[in-house]
């Protein structure tokens, strides 16, 4: 989950890397570290433990630094602490840098075999093994490219790779084994790195490297091959990503940006892909119709944020009488599997890179399962290149840790396919001409709902002292409240905790009390009575309720009770809409607690590693 780029070019490199880092910082921020090459056979490497901004402090406290061939790194620490002993790059012998963004499964064994060839180390880190292995084999003969191709071999694990050799001012070596890994061709540079955002100030021309491939950047040329030396052909691109796509323009946060960019990332989603009446299926892939024509069941994989869309799309597709079920990614992996007939395998990703969502897709894939459609908001990544199906969520750019358009046009894209399903399914009565009627007003919805910004920041007020909350809801409503609930700890730290409400009485009801703010959500369907039950509950044990209620629901304010209205909108489109108030509560008490909003602790954006 870390940041790498790297560059290679005609003018001062430093303020490209530092820029990059800055554009990867979502990726990691536990500290971050360059080299440059200032002089033939000289590092200068400057690392610092924390946020970016402690490496620019560094920086500038080292006065005139130039170079034309760099790289550098933000880290999210797995092995060893965030210190500046641990940061990256990682130096060998004053010869060769390092920087990695990944894991190496066996480094323990390779570190104990390295200290008895005489090398010593400098960090904790699993990295360092990696740069201690290529100046070993550097040492004992081979070249540079050799090197890295014979330690590569010596490795297990996922991870990307830029290397560069002190004695080869010019030159970076990039590889890729599981994690992401680009290459960016500009007209005064070629430049490597984790994301296309990176170096999008530079160039919006990138090649998107596949696993095993090795890309030598000599000298303004670039050659990519396999780990045998095999040329490998792959076309460059020319990105949408702009870089003022990416600024945070007049908002405080790009959480709250993003927040307020919902309505336009649903209309995008949705354009061209539904007429006045229908859905188009081939917005899901040229192959979608016979695909979907002969799918009796659809198993959902996703992690996180992703997984509670899965959750919600569970209700949407059954409802039309398709069986589905949604699995943590990770968990998938950790059993066998009976094989259902027909099974169509949907996997749910902002990034397209989360290792444990490409984990589970492949061992689908050696199981038996059917057929693959990705559900994306990035394209040309992993999970796109190796899925039959595809369908691109328009959200843009997603700087925020905490996810939030990418959320909300998931459940676009996967309302359109429970759409599509009742189509071909018997027992459907669902009216495609209203559904999609339904789809054409949500942007709209989207924005008013927005509206509530003023009345939640008051409520959230009453968080400011509280350190646990418990979220409620039933039905479709259910994974909305767990949404919420994640939501509010990512951001403001507060142990959140959601529950159908129906659970009440089987152990959660344990913990209301004055003390303990609990958040619900109440559309006006065929669970409401039920719900309303389940509040009173809490009333009369001293809780205190904020419940989010449809309007035609006529719940109304009273005693430990605050109703906030939200616009009343047809039950298939509710859950989309009822996200909006839990994310902006969430967004505010964060604010009253002072927390680092778009970076919170402990976590990052994209989740290459298990």
């Amino acid at each position: 989950m870390c940041g790498i780029i790297g560059a290679v070019s005609s003018s001062n490199v430093l303020p490209i890397l530092l820029d990059g880092l800055r554009r990867l910082e979502y990726r990691g921020y536990d500290s971050s570290g360059l080299a440059i090459i200032n002089k033939p056979g000289k590092f200068l490497r400057l690392r610092a433990p924390g946020k970016l901004i402690e490496l620019e402090r560094t920086v500038s406290a080292n006065g005139d630094i130039d170079g034309l061939t760099g790289i550098a790194h933000t880290r999210w620490a797995t092995h060893g602490p965030p210190t500046e002993q641990n940061a990256h790059p990682h130096i060998s012998g004053d010869r060769i840098a390092l920087v990695c963004n990944g894991i190496v499964e066996n480094h323990e064994e390779l570190r104990i075999w390295l200290a008895d060839e005489g090398i010593e180390f400098q960090s904790e880190t699993d990295t360092e093994v990696i740069v201690n292995l290529i100046r070993l084999h550097m040492d004992k003969g081979s070249d540079f490219m050799s090197a890295v191709r014979t330690s590569i071999q010596s490795l297990k694990g996922a991870f990307a790779l830029g290397i560069v050799n002190a004695d080869e001012p010019g030159r970076i070596i990039g590889a890729r084994r599981g994690s992401p890994l680009i290459v960016g061709i500009g007209e005064d540079g070629i430049y490597l790195a984790s994301d296309i955002s990176a170096m999008i100030a530079q160039t919006r021309k990138f090649t998107v490297l596949e696993n095993g491939d090795i890309v030598d950047i000599n000298q303004g040329d670039m050659k990519i091959t396999n780990l045998d030396g095999q040329v490998q052909h792959r076309n460059a691109q020319i990105s949408d990503l702009t870089p003022q796509s990416m600024e945070i323009g007049d908002y405080r946060h790009y959480m709250e940006k993003e927040i307020f960019e919902q309505g336009q990332a649903v209309s995008d989603t949705l354009e061209g892909r539904i007429t006045a009446s229908r859905v188009l299926e081939a917005c899901f892939g040229t192959e979608a119709d016979r695909i979907f024509n002969k799918t009796e069941n659809i198993r959902i994989l996703a992690c996180g944020t992703s997984y509670h869309a899965g959750l919600v799309a569970k209700y949407w597709l059954e409802n039309v009488g398709i069986p589905c079920q949604v699995e943590i990614a990770s968990e998938f992996t950790s059993r066998r599997h009976p094989t259902p007939n027909n099974c169509l395998v949907i996997t749910l990703s902002q990034s397209g890179e989360t290792i444990d969502t490409l984990t589970a897709l492949d061992y689908a894939k050696r199981c038996g399962y059917a057929h693959s459609l990705a559900i994306c908001n990035v394209p040309d990544s992993s999970l796109v290149r190796n899925s039959e199906l595809v369908f691109m969520t328009h959200a843009g750019p997603e700087i925020g840790v905490a996810s939030t358009k990418a959320f909300l046009t998931q459940l676009v894209a996967l309302r359109l396919l429970s759409i599509i399903m009742a189509r071909k399914s018997p027992s459907s009565n669902l009216d495609e001409a209203d559904s999609v009627r339904e789809l054409r007003e949500l942007p709209a919805i989207v924005e008013s709902t927005l509206n509530l910004d003023s009345a939640i920041q008051k409520i959230a007020r009453q968080f400011a002292d509280k350190q646990h909350a418990l979220f409620l809801a039933r039905g479709i409503h259910f994974p909305i409240a767990l949404e919420g609930a994640l939501k509010l700890k990512e951001i403001s730290y507060v142990h959140a905790e959601a529950y159908a409400a129906g659970e009440l009485k089987h152990g959660p009801l344990a913990l209301v009390d004055r003390d303990m703010p609990v958040v619900s959500v109440a559309p006006n369907d065929t669970q409401l009575d039920k719900l309303k039950g389940n509040i009173e509950e809490v009333r009369a044990r001293g809780g205190k309720l904020i419940v989010f209620a449809d309007s035609e629901t006529r719940l109304s304010s009273r005693e430990n009770l605050q109703v906030i209205n939200v616009a009343s909108v047809e039950s298939s489109i509710a859950p989309i809409i009822f996200t909006i108030p839990l994310q902006l509560l969430a967004y505010h008490v964060a604010l009253i607690k002072g927390t680092d909003i778009d970076k919170p602790r402990n976590l990052a954006k994209s989740v290459t590693v298990e």
